[in-house]
This record gives C-alpha cells, structure tokens and sequence, in this order.
C-alpha cells in the first residue's frame, strides 16, 4: 500500500509563497492521477489541484491562478506552488492518489483513500 507524506506547510503572512511537498513512502512513481486538497476549518475537504491520467493539470477556480501544481520525476515528488496566500487560505492541505474514473476532473474527496496526514498552512492579515 503506498503511502504519501506531505511538507512544506508553515505560518506566513497575508501575501507571502508557499512550496508544498508530497512524497511516497517506497520506491514508486508518483505518477499521474494524483490530487491536491484542502480542509478549510469549518468546510468539507475540497480538491484544489491535480494531475490527470493523460498529464492534465487542473486548479479549481476558487484559487486560480495562485495554485500550481507540478511534480519532479527526478526526486519522485509532487508539488503545489501557492503565491499571494490570503487568511483563507488556512487549512490542512492533503495529497492523494486515485485510480479511474476518477482521474481527470478535480472530483470530491470522498472518492478518495488512503490520505497522508497533511500539512498544516497558517496565513496571517
């Protein structure tokens, strides 16, 4: 079973940049269909980013353009870029792995398994 653990989180202020890591736990690809979310405190876990089957990279347009997502198929690891972050941004922040059909569109989190434990961003005004 793969395991992917999230970094890169951390306390910023209003406006500043984040790098977020995601990485396996063994010796596998990250590949394709593989999903950025966050949870928000008080709100349902949401899809913010991901890479489809075929290589599409999507973000949801409540944060485009400020989140990208890209991986590095040297190191094996996923990340999300976020410029500009804002207070709303505050949340836990997940990757994860699907499998079809539920690869190429930013689906909701329930059809998904096996989350990481997340990594905690804190944005301040």
């Amino acid at each position: 079973q793969l395991h992917l653990v999230e970094s890169g989180g951390g306390s910023v202020q209003s406006g500043g940049s984040l790098r977020l890591s995601c990485t396996a736990s063994e010796d596998t690809d990250i590949g394709d269909c593989i999903f950025w979310f966050r949870q928000i405190p008080g709100k349902e876990r949401e899809a913010v980013a991901g890479i489809g089957s075929d290589g599409t990279k999507r973000t949801a347009d409540a944060v485009w353009p400020r989140f990208k997502i890209s991986k590095d198929n040297l190191k094996n690891t996923l990340f999300l870029d976020i410029t500009d972050l804002k207070p709303a941004d505050t949340g836990m922040y997940y990757c994860v792995k699907g499998r079809p059909p539920y690869c190429n569109s930013l689906y909701p989190a329930e059809k998904y398994t096996n989350w990481g434990p997340g990594t905690q961003v804190t944005v301040s005004s």
